[in-house]
């Protein structure tokens, strides 16, 4: 098995002293830094860490197959990204200008366009058409850093339309290096087809939908918009325990627009994470702490929608593990780059450096489930990890507007590298 070794790095990592586990509290700003730092990967996975005088020791002459001068630069795991919608076919840039102009999220919905408007094009769209939009995509996240990459459906909001969108996510997964989480979301709004028939299409996604979706395997998660005015609490409950009860994990948006009692809801049902979470009430943050299921938040989404962001600095101090997210979508958070969310959170949320590597790092891949297999440099882990054009994680805040990622590598093999495209 070939033998590789990253030297000449400054390696910054989150402690992950919890064993795969989300981090929260005073224990999110908790990293481990290597100024002069080397790691060994051995057939896709971290084989060791640490100071590089350590590292060299352990080795014997020759034992080293190819090695990886880092020039003093920082190494970081690679991002991953727990929170996306980017499967779909045109953005909706025509209601960033009506935004701009005063209309709200609900005012677009009514008018047919939101959510409603990207349906009909994916619905429209062959699936060839949505895999080269989607793969475009998901190609641009991995050049700012991505290495793991969630994508929900939603956007097709009927069996076959909601499959196809699953199948072309799961494509993406087979034919790019990204490690892709496929989530299922028919439950994103009710279509046009059962207007003002809520429950009728709740029934359709338990009975229907979920099952097919597990009959195909093309799901790891289900995801539901728990809100007012789109699926209620009971709804949502609905959806989430017949997911579960046909073997997906479940997930939720919870109390983006007002305070719906979504975050209740996750905490009460264990789910993995709830995400948003801009009006929720201390109550369902403390149940979800207790609970131990982490905080996506999307601080994109309040930066394209002027909205205030999500209280970050509370939910640490409540010991609730915080994660970070692109919400990459065609309307209300276009944007692929991991780098500039992890801005947001620093300039506007109030997070360290530290808090928001283990944001976008650890407690992310506890998001998706896969907290024991990535979001960490520690051995036995896959070598999932970045160069970045600085000496620490405080170049991708610092440097604005400028991706600074230069080299990413997943399972140790290399899958981008800005020289190569110069």
């Amino acid at each position: 098995m070939p033998l590789t070794l990253v030297r000449n790095a400054s390696i910054w990592t989150p402690r992950d002293a919890a064993a795969g586990r989300p981090a929260a509290g005073p224990g999110q700003a908790q990293v481990c830094c290597w100024d002069a730092g080397a790691m060994l990967c051995r057939d896709g996975r971290i084989a060791a860490v640490g100071p590089e005088q350590d590292i060299l020791k352990t080795l014997h002459a020759g034992e080293v197959d190819s090695e990886l001068d880092c020039g003093g630069r920082c190494v970081v795991p690679g991002f991953v990204d727990p929170h996306t919608h980017m499967c779909f076919r045109s953005a909706r840039e025509s209601e960033f200008s009506a935004r701009l102009s005063g209309a709200d999220y609900r005012e677009i919905l009514r008018a047919g366009g939101g959510i409603l408007a990207s349906v009909r094009d994916v619905r429209s769209a062959s699936e060839e058409e949505l895999f080269q939009a989607t793969r475009a995509r998901a190609m641009s996240a991995l050049r700012h850093g991505t290495t793991t990459l969630e994508v929900k459906s939603g956007y097709g909001l009927a069996v076959e339309h909601e499959l196809k969108q699953l199948g072309v996510i799961s494509r993406v997964g087979r034919e790019t290096p990204l490690h892709v989480v496929p989530t299922f979301l028919g439950a994103h709004a009710v279509p046009e087809e059962l207007h003002g028939r809520t429950d009728r299409y709740v029934d359709a996604v338990a009975a229907e939908m979920i099952p097919a979706v597990a009959r195909q395997g093309c799901a790891l998660f289900c995801d539901v918009f728990c809100e007012a005015g789109v699926f209620s609490v009971p709804q949502s409950r609905k959806i989430l325990e017949a997911a579960r009860a046909a073997g997906l994990g479940v997930r939720l948006h919870a109390d983006e627009l007002s305070g719906s009692g979504g975050a209740e809801l996750a905490a009460s049902l264990g789910a993995v994470c709830a995400d948003h979470l801009l009006a929720a009430s201390d109550a369902g943050l403390r149940a979800m702490a207790e609970a131990g299921t982490v905080a996506v938040l999307l601080p994109a989404t309040a930066y394209s929608l002027k909205k205030p962001y999500a209280a970050a600095r509370k939910m640490i101090g409540m010991n609730l593990p915080v994660a970070i997210a692109t919400d990459c979508n065609p309307g209300s958070s276009f944007t692929e780059s991991v780098p500039f969310i992890f801005g947001l959170a620093v300039l506007q949320m109030g997070l360290t450096v530290a808090e928001a590597l283990c944001a976008c790092t650890l407690n992310a891949a506890c998001a998706v489930g896969m907290g024991k297999e990535t979001g960490s440099l520690v051995p036995g882990k896959r070598a999932d990890f970045l160069v970045l054009d600085g000496e620490s994680p405080a170049i991708l805040a610092f440097h604005a507007g400028v991706p600074p990622v230069a080299d990413v590598y997943i399972d140790g093999r290399p899958a981008w590298s800005r020289k190569d495209s110069e």
